[in-house]
């Protein structure tokens, strides 16, 4: 428990610090790095062994937010796509069929959805209100494990998907959901004593309570994957969370719904 605090005391600051001080190309630079190590993890998890290959795959979704910055120009990912095809065909053909394509594809899945729903923060940020929106990708995953955690230590009986994640548990995932809608509301309350600007609070509450169900559901979808592949977590880079994946699965889901909501509930 200490790491965990201690990580989130040093992770938080410095991703404010990138979103909201750092000049704007910090911000796909930070998504990418991410992106990268998620993709390595993934590819790690599933048993590519094949270390060209993967990192063909880790430059693709350290690619993936630049373009997204970029403007997400057409020619450049097809460009991209090709090269990674033909190069990844190549190793396979010189492989003489050691490499397995049930690898190679889920690699490419990997690569893609994880850079690409990261990159909703890219997106976000392009918007014309990039401030009052930026974080919520992020705070709301974050607000929503950490409550989801905390409740379930103390008030946790009945499990929630013990073949999943043992330790999860109904009255966690219930009280996961109440700390994203409050903490969502506060979050608005705190924008408009800052900046005066008319808030809607019913749409933070919607927020809260989507983004708190599909925050669980990308936990325990990559809870699955590690169960699948009878591993305990999928790196250590960050202590008491472990990897890129442990951390961030949960905002690989939420921070798309965050854009569309922000997109169509403003």
């Amino acid at each position: 428990m200490r790491n965990r605090i201690l990580v989130a005391c040093v992770g938080v600051p410095v991703i404010l610090v990138v979103l909201y001080v750092l000049p704007a190309p910090f911000t796909p630079a930070l998504i990418a790095v991410l992106s990268a190590v998620g993709t390595y993890e993934a590819l790690h998890a599933i048993g590519m062994n094949h270390p060209r290959i993967a990192l063909y795959t880790a430059i693709v979704a350290l690619a993936i937010p630049f373009w997204v910055y970029f403007g997400e120009p057409r020619q450049w990912g097809l460009l991209v796509l090709l090269v990674y095809l033909l190069a990844v065909f190549l190793e396979a053909f010189a492989s003489h069929l050691r490499v397995k394509m049930d690898r190679v594809g889920a690699g490419f899945f990997f690569a893609f959805v994880i850079s690409y729903c990261l990159s909703s923060v890219v997106r976000v940020g392009a918007l014309e209100l990039r401030t009052s929106y930026i974080f919520l990708p992020i705070l709301i995953p974050f607000v929503v494990d950490a409550g989801a955690m905390l409740v379930g230590m103390f008030l946790g009986k009945h499990p929630l998907t013990p073949h999943l994640s043992p330790k999860k548990t109904v009255e966690g995932s219930v009280g996961g959901l109440v700390v994203g809608v409050v903490i969502a509301i506060l979050y608005g309350v705190v924008f408009h004593f800052i900046t005066k600007v008319e808030v809607n609070y019913y749409f933070l509450a919607v927020y809260g309570i989507l983004g708190g169900v599909i925050t669980q559901v990308g936990d325990l979808a990559f809870s699955y994957v590690k169960r699948n592949r009878k591993i305990k977590d999928f790196g250590h880079v960050f202590p008491g969370h472990g990897g890129v994946l442990d951390r961030f699965d949960s905002v690989i889901f939420c921070a798309p719904l965050m854009e569309l909501l922000i997109l169509w509930l403003p």
